[in-house]
């Protein structure tokens, strides 16, 4: 999957949909399912405070950050910004030296 006609490189939920449709037999309303289910599952565990681990992909996970004193960058004022959970993902290394050209892609 590469970037799609209109030249940018945003690949889209849409565009996950139609990819997942040409390869599998199923209906598009049926693959739409598919992918909005998977994105969901995803979601809710990650909000649920668990980490998400995609062989070959990479490893979404919660983090929490401490509250800290920022400054409104508008009024220069000292505000307190609140303790708050933040998503992050890591890459796996199979998936990094794919992108870099030190691992031939196996594909799907």
């Amino acid at each position: 999957m590469s970037a799609n006609d209109s030249g940018t490189d945003t690949l889209t939920k849409a565009r996950i949909v139609d990819w997942v449709y040409d390869r599998i037999e199923s209906t598009k309303a049926d693959t739409g399912d598919y992918v909005d289910e998977l994105i969901e599952t995803i979601k809710e565990t990650v909000e649920a405070g668990e980490d998400v681990k995609i062989s070959g992909f990479g490893k979404f996970e919660v983090r929490r950050k401490d509250s800290r004193l920022g400054r409104n960058p508008k009024t220069g004022e000292t505000v307190e910004i609140p303790e708050r959970k933040v998503v992050r993902f890591k890459v796996s290394d199979v998936f990094k030296d794919e992108l870099n050209g030190e691992r031939e892609f196996d594909g799907f």
